[in-house]
């Protein structure tokens, strides 16, 4: 039983001797590459910001071209309805001149045929 601890004894001792000249080089590697890491997140992280913010302004103007080419379209719209009007309006008064003219027409010539029986 003496022999079985001794034994593990030397073997545990071994073993941390062996752990301890370990190089130390292999733990810098590894703190460099978690910090290399997170600044490549972060580069990642800036970048995808800087993106979507572009994103996002060229969104904002597309829909203010949008609007203001819809804001023109209304107003060559409310125009042309405008010029429909004055041309219905002016049409509409020629029609009223011409008949009131036909009108007067025909009075005069009946008129005229009435004078002329008497």
């Amino acid at each position: 039983m003496k022999k079985s601890f001794l034994s593990i004894a030397l073997v545990l001792t071994l073993a941390l001797s062996f752990t301890s000249c370990r190089d130390t080089k292999k733990a810098d590697s590894v703190e460099d590459a978690v910090e290399n890491a997170t600044e490549a997140a972060g580069d990642a992280v800036e970048a995808a910001a800087e993106v979507t913010g572009d994103a996002v302004e060229s969104a904002v103007d597309a829909a203010g071209d949008a609007v203001d080419s819809a804001v023109d379209a209304a107003g060559d719209a409310v125009d042309a309805a405008g010029d429909a009007v004055e041309n219905a309006a002016d049409a509409a008064g020629d029609a009223v001149d011409s008949a009131l003219d036909n009108a007067a027409d025909a009075v005069k010539k009946e008129a005229d045929k009435i004078k002329a029986d008497h």
